[in-house]
């Protein structure tokens, strides 16, 4: 099977912080293990993605 990789934007919508991650295709979504921020905020994101 072949892996599908790729580059993940984060920005959190409370700080500001931005996280630049690399992912992989798993049932039908792109896992980073990316988990809350620094400002311990878990779930208002700004992300995109893009196929390296």
């Amino acid at each position: 099977m072949e892996k599908h990789r790729y580059l993940v934007r984060i920005r959190c919508k409370q700080c500001g912080e931005r996280f630049i991650l690399k992912g992989q295709l798993r049932r039908g979504k792109v896992e980073t293990g990316f988990k809350r921020c620094l400002c311990n905020n878990s779930g208002e994101f700004e992300i995109t993605s893009e196929k390296l």
